[in-house]
């Protein structure tokens, strides 16, 4: 079958002829209708991701969109999203014609999901949910801010808050498209990340964009801004960090932690149950039927893996790159 293969860790993968695949107990075999390329496919293929060095040749892909050819219980034809073990453990994912996956993690779609915008939302999806529906708690008249709102998760956040019921939504993004897809996704301002900005300095703008001290901030950066938006916490504010993009790093002041009763929290999708997923996802997705939650997002054919695969990587795109078999 044709499918994404990386033949070494740290190399985009390349088109190549891969046997097709055989579903082991408890697993579906899905013909693939659509593959995003996510943040977690990068970081496992580069071979620095703390779930180590992944044997190689593999077919990346830690979830697609598809139907059902063979499964335990589905029958078969069922649309249905999927999540992979690729690059974090032996096996091949969903960038390639056919795929494997336990029936456990399948989530049957509801129609009017369209296969390229579930692939696109996905595990990202789920990661902006969970932060703000779980581990932040928003309430509703909260001021949410989004740093990094130009990515999936940031533009799936500041639609959800909204959904959520947030009563002031602040988004902060580097690149101007990326400030863009902020304003497309619905934030009451978008704030300039600037490059080699003092920290007081962002933290002021930030500030004077929110209003006032923020209730919930959603951090898949890290670094700078990280340390910058935690210093304008409100009294019982929560920022919830989920990646590293701006650096490993963050600064916090302890003093203005315990006066104000904030928190700093740490968010990983690794620490849901299938089950749980499924259930993140499918509210996710009630939304994206009724058009309120939507991503930036661009379709491109398997055979052009290798370019897709390297524009992601570098920000080369409006958005996430869906694959199409």
């Amino acid at each position: 079958m044709d499918a994404a293969v990386i033949t070494e860790a740290g190399a985009p993968p390349r088109p190549l002829e891969r046997p097709d695949p055989a579903p082991g107990d408890g697993e579906a075999l899905i013909r693939v209708h659509a593959a995003a390329i996510a943040p977690l496919d990068l970081l496992c293929a580069s071979g620095a991701s703390y779930f180590g060095t992944p044997a190689t040749p593999y077919v990346p892909g830690v979830q697609g969109v598809g139907e059902v050819v063979t499964a335990p219980t589905l029958p078969s034809g069922t649309r249905v999203w999927f999540p992979t073990t690729a690059g974090m453990a032996p096996g091949d994912g969903s960038m390639a014609r056919l795929s494997v996956a336990k029936e456990e993690g399948l989530l049957p779609l509801p129609d009017g999901a369209g296969d390229a915008l579930v692939a696109a939302l996905g595990l990202s999806a789920v990661a902006a949910w969970a932060v703000l529906t779980q581990r932040a708690g928003l309430r509703p008249g909260e001021v949410v801010l989004v740093l990094g709102g130009g990515g999936v998760v940031g533009q799936v956040a500041i639609q959800a808050a909204r959904v959520l019921g947030a009563g002031r939504v602040v988004a902060a993004a580097r690149s101007e498209a990326a400030r863009r897809r902020c304003e497309n996704a619905g934030a009451d301002v978008v704030v300039d990340l600037r490059a080699d900005e003092a920290r007081a300095d962002l933290a002021l703008r930030l500030l004077e964009a929110c209003g006032r001290p923020v209730d919930v901030v959603v951090d898949p950066l890290c670094g700078d801004p990280g340390t910058a938006a935690a210093s304008i916490l409100a009294e019982g504010g929560r920022l919830v960090n989920l990646g590293s993009s701006a650096g490993p790093t963050s600064a916090y002041d302890s003093a203005l932690l315990r006066s104000r009763s904030a928190e700093i929290l740490g968010y990983t999708n690794n620490a849901l149950a299938p089950a749980r997923q499924r259930e993140l996802l499918a509210e996710v997705l009630e939304h994206a039927v009724a058009g309120a939650i939507t991503v930036a997002h661009e379709l491109v054919p398997l055979s052009d893996v290798t370019d897709a695969w390297t524009r992601q990587a570098q920000g080369r795109c409006d958005g996430r790159i869906v694959l199409t078999p």
